[in-house]
């Protein structure tokens, strides 16, 4: 039941995103003062204005866009980074795995969300710069998962086999290290998904991240705050979209790690 509700749910933010600019019933963009806080069901605005006289439906939609773009790049950036230190820390051990395994210890002795904020604050705002702190404050957790399963896989017989055939150290962890670290590296994508979105969010709520006017969920919570009292829905909405997506995409990597990790398998 569960990995069905997961995929309906990520699967329709997948498609309202990709179609945002079909289903917008107006410019995200386009302010009109005459119309500010129209309440949701008023005419030609499903979900209301927001204080700009914005149509929310359509500000939600796109932050639909950006939410998954910040996702998806960070989750590559950081499975191509920490997977590649991993690798590199359980294959050849010695001084790399040390140095990279205590700068990971270093690193996870303080709260991701505040690493973030403080390597964004350095980097400077924008969508770009917000990648590179999230990217830079997440790849520790895919180092780790990843050293500590190449530490397992290289000890079984068909790789000592292969390296006793004389088989290079390069092929060697390509093609028969790799792919069995692989599905633990895309069932910690998927539940990290989740972690980055509302991390993307919170950081712009707090004013570090995605700058107004660009519809994102985080930011248009953060404008909601002063009008909480008078137009519910600017803050119901963009928050409703932010959970849902995030309980889709958590769903679908717990079924992901069922599915992948035959220690679960019954």
């Amino acid at each position: 039941m569960k990995k069905f509700l997961g995929l309906i749910l990520t699967l329709g933010v997948i498609v309202v995103a990709l179609a945002a600019p079909w289903l917008a019933p107006a410019d995200p963009f386009a302010t009109d003062f005459t119309s500010g806080l129209k309440p949701p069901g008023s005419p030609g605005h499903p979900f209301g204005t927001d204080q700009l006289g914005r149509d929310l439906l359509a500000r939600v939609l796109f932050g639909a866009r950006v939410a998954l773009f910040i996702g998806v790049c960070t989750v590559l950036v950081t499975a191509l980074v920490g997977g590649a230190l991993g690798l590199v820390a359980g294959f050849v051990e010695r001084w790399p795995s040390t140095v990279i395994m205590r700068l990971a210890d270093v690193q996870l002795s303080f709260p991701f969300i505040l690493l973030a904020l403080t390597i964004n604050a350095i980097v400077g705002l924008g969508l770009r710069n917000i990648i590179v702190s999230l990217s830079a404050a997440g790849w520790v957790v895919y180092a780790r998962v990843v050293r500590s399963e190449v530490l397992s896989v290289k000890e079984r017989e068909y790789v000592q086999a292969a390296a006793a055939l004389g088989v290079g150290q390069l092929r060697l962890l390509l093609r028969h290290v790799l792919p069995n670290v692989a599905p633990s590296i895309i069932v910690v994508a998927s539940l990290q998904f989740s972690q980055f979105v509302v991390a993307e969010a919170a950081i712009s709520f707090l004013g570090f991240g995605v700058q107004p006017p660009t519809p994102a969920w985080g930011s248009m919570l953060s404008e909601s705050r002063d009008f909480l009292y008078v137009a519910w829905w600017l803050a119901a909405f963009p928050g409703a979209a932010l959970a849902l997506t995030a309980l889709g995409v958590n769903l679908v990597g717990d079924w992901l790690r069922d599915s992948l990790d035959p220690k679960l398998r019954v």
